[in-house]
């Protein structure tokens, strides 16, 4: 018996997303700042060197909260896929080398 469609049920729409060959090749970042206002989320990905002072943002994505909420929801899924899959990921207890710090001013305690 075929299922009656409700009024209120919209069909499936697809997304054609193009990934050109440059943006497939992705940029590699071991680091992530993130910073929020009340209206966005922005989160830098940059790429350590060892022995190398400098830092750079290798690329920086704007979200709305409510995709920021979306990207984090997503993100603890796939890890607990990886985990089931791989073991557990361990995290090293070494300190950050430097400051975190957005280039405004700095809190005191």
């Amino acid at each position: 018996m075929a299922k009656k469609k409700d009024a209120q049920e919209e069909p499936e729409q697809q997304i054609n997303i193009e990934l050109s060959e440059e943006m497939a090749e992705g940029v590699y970042a071991n680091l992530a700042m993130i910073a929020h206002s009340n209206t966005e989320f922005v989160i830098d990905f940059i790429r350590l060197m060892p022995g190398v002072p400098k830092a750079k943002v290798k690329s920086r994505v704007i979200l709305t909260p409510e995709h920021a909420q979306r990207l984090l929801t997503a993100l603890q899924d796939n890890i607990s896929k990886y985990e089931d899959n791989f073991g557990t990921i361990r995290q090293t207890n070494e300190p950050m080398p430097f400051p975190m710090n957005f280039g405004g001013p700095m809190g005191e305690a």
